[in-house]
């Protein structure tokens, strides 16, 4: 069974940073695209960051120029190292295939920011 498991969630203060990790079993990590997504309260889930199999990276408006994607293919883990937060950022992350699997969708790590 395909574990994707995220860490390295908390409460931060705005302007702080956190990193984000998913470690995943899947033996075919390497040459997936994976993202990052996120669930605020009382929101849809939305896509937040992609990294292709090659590295080519692509975010949504609201977190370019602050946050970055990166994977590790050895370790099989993606990354998310998330800078100047900002209270609209308080959400549930998760991480998944781009485009995600139903069956992958793991429990998530939750990000606090205060004001």
């Amino acid at each position: 069974q395909v574990q994707l498991v995220e860490s390295g969630g908390g409460l931060v203060q705005t302007g702080g940073s956190l990193r984000l990790s998913c470690a995943t079993s899947l033996s075919i990590f390497s040459i997936i695209d994976m993202s990052w997504y996120r669930q605020a309260p009382g929101k849809q889930r939305e896509l937040v960051a992609t990294i292709t199999s090659d590295g080519t990276t692509n975010y949504i408006d609201s977190v370019k120029g602050r946050f970055i994607i990166s994977r590790d293919n050895v370790k099989k883990t993606v990354y998310l190292q998330m800078n100047s937060l900002k209270p609209e950022d308080t959400a549930v992350y998760y991480c998944n295939r781009f485009p995600p699997r139903d069956a992958y969708w793991g429990q998530g790590t939750q990000v606090t920011v205060s004001s």
